[in-house]
């Protein structure tokens, strides 16, 4: 049993190719899931339905509306920090402004939130908290400055948080994505999708495709109650990843 049945989750990015299989996965766990999306999204709510989850619009762009319209939910028991911006261009064409934008979305809207959410986790003596990070931290990649200092940020507020909600029985854990088959993956390399493919299978250890689903199912394991002794932790799930350059970088 993974103990999760009737808990509620608050999902980020929830209607994007991770965001969706997670959703899945957790609501046919039994879970409560609310999908945090941005209000403009086309059909977001018949889409979150479609998942078994609920719509909740909200714009990351702004942090302290995002965090009161959080607030006036009912507590949750589980926070997954999934959202992100994602954008290929050499370091000095992004503006300070587009820079300050994958920051704000792609990590402190994640202290923010974890912030409203830890206050009905340290209610209950029980939480769990899951970020993302990435394998772009390894290096080797180029032409994702703002996204990977962003995920670099995820990668400190993982295992500070983890260290200061310890006591109240809540975990803080990260999970690191290698290449995702995803519609953020077919976004950037729209025009080298060949031989972008070939490129990771080349660089993984495991001469197969990651999947959205086995994300999931990791993100799954570490908000149950088999990993009630794991927090700090930032998990890999990358089939081995060797680096090397992207194609066209």
């Amino acid at each position: 049993m993974d103990g999760l049945d009737g808990k509620r989750v608050l999902l980020t990015g929830g209607l994007g190719s991770l965001g969706r299989a997670q959703a899945e996965a957790l609501a046919g766990a039994g879970a409560a899931v609310t999908i945090l999306e941005r209000p403009d999204i086309e059909d977001g709510a018949a889409r979150a339905k479609a998942l078994g989850a609920e719509f909740l619009p909200c714009d990351l762009n702004d942090l302290a509306a995002a965090s009161e319209t959080v607030r006036g939910q009912p507590g949750f028991d589980i926070l997954i920090n999934n959202a992100a911006l994602i954008i290929n261009r050499p370091y000095d064409a992004f503006s300070l402004a587009e820079y300050e934008d994958q920051i704000r979305v792609n990590s402190s809207a994640a202290y923010a939130l974890s912030k409203v959410c830890a206050e009905h986790m340290k209610a209950k003596g029980w939480g769990r908290i899951v970020n993302f990070t990435s394998v772009t931290l390894k290096g080797m990649i180029d032409g994702y400055v703002p996204y990977i200092a962003s995920k670099g940020a995820m990668l400190g507020l993982t295992v500070s948080l983890a260290r200061e909600l310890g006591r109240h029985g809540i975990t803080v854990n990260a999970v690191a994505p290698g290449a995702v088959v995803s519609e953020a993956e077919a976004r950037v390399f729209a025009d080298k999708a060949g031989e972008y493919a070939d490129w990771v299978i080349e660089q993984q250890a495991l001469k197969e495709r990651v999947e959205p689903e086995h994300v999931a199912a990791l993100v799954r394991f570490l908000v149950s109650d088999h990993a009630a002794r794991i927090t700090g932790q930032n998990i890999g799930i990358d089939g081995g990843w060797m680096g090397g350059h992207a194609p066209g970088t």
